[in-house]
């Protein structure tokens, strides 16, 4: 059996399925303990699918996926990550609740300059992206590069999704503004 091609009811077709679908889902659990009616969801995709509808395409992509082993490694690798990362914050924002906490992270993205924020975000994803990249460079083994290349993904899940949620929460941050200014001039 090739290393790229598990052929389904294989052994190695139900190891990738059962990765994949614990993978995915902790990252639908850590994103319902934060939010649970997706109003933090930084992914416009997720968010616009919802949860019948992200549960819909995932069991498909699960279901596709499981028979490349190379892809059900790399797509489990940024799920985990990406899971590890929503369980971070998810306790403030379940403690906090979905809008209060989205009003602190707006606030907070009002009072902080631009370039540092972005910068934080860019250099957390380039760092996750280096050592993927690394662990890339430095093996032959097919698996290990999987590995490597689900977490250069993760750090450009984490430097594109966090750049999109900052720059609407800005956009909203500006509207209310606009709002605030026109009712203070009637």
């Amino acid at each position: 059996m090739s290393e790229l091609y598990a052929p389904p009811f294989g052994l190695a077709y139900w190891a990738g399925l059962a990765l994949l679908m614990v993978a995915r889902g902790l990252d639908f659990l850590s994103t319902w303990i934060a939010t649970p009616s997706l109003l933090l969801e930084a992914n416009p995709i997720a968010r616009r699918l919802g949860w019948q509808g992200g549960i819909a395409v995932n069991l498909l992509v699960c279901l596709v996926a499981a028979a490349i082993p190379f892809v059900a490694v790399l797509m489990s690798v940024t799920s985990v990550l990406v899971a590890a990362r929503n369980f971070q914050t998810a306790w403030v924002a379940r403690t906090m609740g979905e809008y209060e906490f989205r009003d602190h992270l707006e606030a907070q993205f009002g009072r902080a300059n631009k370039r540092l924020v972005l910068g934080c975000v860019w250099a957390q994803g380039l760092l996750y992206g280096a050592v993927g990249g690394a662990v890339v460079l430095l093996t032959d083994d097919l698996l290990a590069q999987a590995v490597g290349w689900g977490i250069v993904g993760f750090g450009l899940a984490i430097a594109v999704h966090s750049t999109h949620y900052y720059r609407r929460a800005r956009h909203v941050l500006s509207d209310k503004e606009r709002v605030s200014q026109f009712s203070e001039s009637r």
